[in-house]
């Protein structure tokens, strides 16, 4: 999977940073590597002991932290970005500083992955702060572990150090590392995401934080070529489009009764059914899988993602929650603004909900932890969810 090597090559306006490989590395060439050790922090813990007698691979340092990026909008060209395709995008309005990536899915351990091939030192600015100033994470990443969400590593089984099989042999569970873009769950370093056949350059991290988002996107899509996608992160959106309250909402914005009714009998009817990460049903599936599957029977056009499931209509107080609303968790102590679970609200104080790996499809008490609020769903808001 060949990862991008980004480095700094010009500032394009006064707020612009524009990341491209050098010359060399584009050329598949690289400084001759350092035997560094990587480091243990509570995200990328020691190994086991049958694993630390190994000789550490030879790696070149990462670079420390500098100043942080915070992403507002993914994307993903079905060919390589080229300068000029980069130019274009970073004389956008609002655009600060962009960061190339190269991004696929790949199987780990029978689960396929959304991966990113990363530049360590450059791209941990990106990351929430927990994970961007972690040096021993981004230390064991540049040693050729892969770092998984914390939903993926959590809820999917894929605990710390354990070794999973990969498309081009086995690779080191090094450490939890929600990255917020999307549906991306592992990160590898640039070398490892060679010998992984990712493709080169197909992603760009875009960081805007004072330009509203959707237009972004629509200027995006409007300078790079057709098949272009463009997934919001972290969306900025202007006072004046935000609307607080269901009541603010035109009338017929919500999901009528008999969409509610054949929502919730989808679900129920999905009980026992067991947790599988990255499924999507119709026997197996994970939290947000059950949650676009049995809003799909109701024709309600669900996106995937718990984070992007937060965005499908307004937020109300648990104590006004109905059947068919959402309840959504932040759970995740690697980004701990990460919308990481989500569940349908049954009524009545319960919930229904696929929990993690090794259980089922299930009606529980709701738990309030961590608990980050409710959503009531909007079909129309939830078909322009990106």
């Amino acid at each position: 999977m060949p990862f991008i090597v980004v480095a700094l090559v010009a500032v394009l306006t006064a707020d612009v940073l524009l990341l491209v490989h050098p010359p060399q590395e584009r050329a598949g060439l690289s400084e001759a590597p350092r035997d560094v050790r990587p480091e243990q922090t509570l995200l990328a813990q020691q190994q086991p002991q049958e694993q630390s007698q190994q000789s550490p691979p030879a790696v070149t340092p990462v670079a420390p932290l500098q100043k942080l990026h915070k992403p507002n909008l993914f994307v993903l060209t079905r060919k390589p970005f080229t300068d000029e395709l980069l130019r274009k995008v970073a004389a956008l309005p609002g655009v600060r500083a962009l960061e190339l990536a190269d991004a696929a899915s790949i199987v780990l351990d029978d689960k396929r992955v959304q991966t990113l091939g990363v530049d360590p030192s450059t791209f941990r600015a990106y990351t929430p702060k927990v994970t961007a100033s972690s040096d021993a994470l981004w230390q064991n990443v540049a040693a050729g572990d892969v770092a998984v969400s914390f939903v993926l590593g959590n809820d999917g089984g894929l605990t710390l150090h354990r070794r999973v099989q990969g498309p081009a042999g086995q690779l080191r569970i090094g450490a939890y590392a929600t990255t917020g873009f999307g549906a991306v769950d592992a990160v590898v370093s640039k070398d490892v995401g060679r010998r992984l056949g990712l493709p080169h350059d197909n992603a760009l991290i875009v960081s805007a934080p004072k330009a509203a988002s959707d237009d972004l996107r629509a200027a995006i899509l409007r300078v790079l070529p057709k098949g272009t996608q463009v997934a919001l992160v972290n969306p900025v959106i202007p006072p004046e489009r935000q609307q607080v309250t269901p009541r603010e909402w035109p009338a017929g914005s919500f999901m009528t009764g008999d969409q509610l009714t054949a929502a919730l009998r989808a679900a129920v009817s999905k009980l026992g059914r067991p947790y599988v990460w990255g499924a999507e049903g119709p026997e197996t599936f994970d939290c947000s899988g059950l949650v676009q599957w049995a809003y799909a029977q109701a024709g309600v056009r669900m996106p995937r993602v718990t984070h992007q499931q937060w965005l499908t209509g307004p937020q109300v107080p648990y104590a006004q929650a109905q059947p068919g609303d959402l309840l959504f968790w932040r759970n995740d102590p690697t980004n701990p603004a990460y919308i990481s679970h989500v569940a349908i609200y049954w009524g009545e104080g319960k919930m229904l909900h696929a929990p993690r790996t090794g259980d089922v499809v299930k009606i529980v008490p709701v738990t309030t932890r961590n608990l980050a609020g409710v959503v009531r769903v909007s079909p129309v808001q939830a078909a322009k969810v990106r």
